[in-house]
């Protein structure tokens, strides 16, 4: 067994990475910007040069070219003397050793290490699903996790006959992947298991909103339908309901889901729960160990309560707070949850949490254009803004800062928000 020894001195100390997404090249480039002379090693099993992932179900489903967005040019990991193991995957941790195995059974001392390994998708198991195959026998059925995914996704839409698309799953992918389908001119399928898509993660608001536009753009939106089998004919394949409905399909797309990465954790004894839970700085329950990103749950002191966060600006702000950590300096202040959502001409964005609310305040500037605030008493959770920035920005300044709104001004429409109107000490 090969092992690559890590450097004795202090000053040459050796952060190795388990994952180069977002958090895992953030926080490599974080380490040497705050000043971390010590060897950086990042490891992924994706062959590509570390990329964007929440273009995949937009841009890069419907560009005519195959490239993916890189994170950073090749040449900046050369120039901060980062080393990238690229189509590597890690199999285990040996914590008492402080290495890591490879699975080519080469091993990496460590003297930090760091897990940013996020998710995969959750593929469930519907008989005929592993058997949806085009005549040649490649699959016909794809997760979106990718730019693997989205290129076999790209090839198989264009390579179908009638370009019929069923989606199983009303989640963001799911419906992000609708809207690029549409622009490409396919018929599509979403099929969800709940009553109203989103459920789990936003009001009736705008969970109705959201199924109208798709409906409007020609797709066919069913929800509280379970699908219980896959049956072949010939090139088709058909998407069968427990309640005995079937939709035909060229190929699937599965987003109804995922699995956290946490093996390695777990099989190292890290503490586990709803995710590998991290302290303020993501350090796990071993000190030298760290965690960042999807895979990671943290207790969140705004919300006062355990969240695991699956958006690229958690995965930024932690790889920022370990870089502080292992370059000692000053911890950073908690960051408020952030996330956005692309959808035919609709962005949506949202700042906070929902969850917990007892009152929220629909204002509508336009028919295009309107937010949702949630508030918990006089507390404001979360604000959705639909092509609306203003809203947005307002709703970050008055959760970040523990701001008072004023629910009266935030109803009359006929009042422009600002902040000197909408919010207070």
């Amino acid at each position: 067994m090969q092992i690559i020894h890590s450097p004795t001195h202090s000053i040459d100390l050796n952060v190795v990475i388990i994952g180069a997404s977002h958090a895992g090249v953030n926080l490599a480039f974080n380490l040497r910007q705050q000043g971390w002379l010590g060897s950086i090693t990042l490891i992924d099993s994706d062959p590509e040069l570390p990329y964007h992932r929440p273009p995949l179900s937009k841009k890069t489903l419907q560009a005519s070219n195959s490239l993916s967005t890189p994170l950073k040019a090749e040449k900046a990991y050369k120039d901060n003397n980062l080393v990238l193991r690229l189509g590597q995957t890690v199999t285990a941790i040996d914590k008492q050793e402080k290495l890591i195995i490879l699975d080519d059974d080469s091993c990496i001392t460590f003297d930090k290490l760091v897990l940013a390994t996020g998710c995969s998708a959750f593929i469930p198991p519907i008989p005929g699903l592993s058997d949806t195959l085009d005549e040649a026998g490649n699959p016909q059925y794809f997760a979106m996790r990718t730019f693997a995914d989205a290129q076999a996704i790209k090839a198989a839409l264009k390579n179908s006959t009638d370009k019929q698309v069923v989606i199983i799953g009303g989640g963001y992918i799911g419906l992000e992947s609708a809207s690029s389908f549409v622009a490409l001119g396919a018929d599509v399928t979403v099929i969800e298991k709940q009553d109203k898509i989103l459920s789990r993660v936003t009001s009736s608001v705008m969970s109705d909103f959201l199924t109208q536009l798709h409906i409007d753009k020609g797709v066919a939106l069913h929800t509280g339908k379970d699908v219980v089998e896959i049956q072949h004919q010939g090139n088709k394949h058909l998407v069968v309901c427990s309640d005995g409905t079937h939709y035909p399909a060229d190929f699937i797309l599965v987003g109804v889901g995922v699995r956290l990465n946490t093996q390695l954790a777990s099989d190292a004894s890290l503490a586990i729960e709803q995710g590998i839970k991290v302290n303020d700085v993501c350090q796990t329950s071993h000190p030298d160990i760290f965690a960042i990103g999807d895979c990671t749950t943290h207790f969140s002191k705004l919300y006062q309560r355990w969240i695991r966060l699956e958006s690229v600006q958690n995965a930024v702000d932690q790889a920022k707070s370990v870089a502080q950590c292992l370059t000692n300096k000053a911890p950073l202040a908690p960051a408020v949850p952030w996330f956005w959502s692309d959808q035919y001409e609709y962005k949506l964005q949202i700042v906070g949490l929902s969850q917990g609310y007892d009152e929220l305040i629909v204002r509508e500037e336009s028919p295009t254009q309107f937010s949702v605030w949630y508030f918990k008493a006089e507390q404001l959770l979360c604000v959705e803004a639909v092509n609306n920035s203003k809203a947005y920005v307002l709703g970050m300044q008055a959760i970040k800062q523990s701001l008072l709104v004023n629910k009266q001004v935030l109803k009359d429409t006929t009042t422009a928000l600002t902040k000197a109107l909408l919010l207070s000490e």
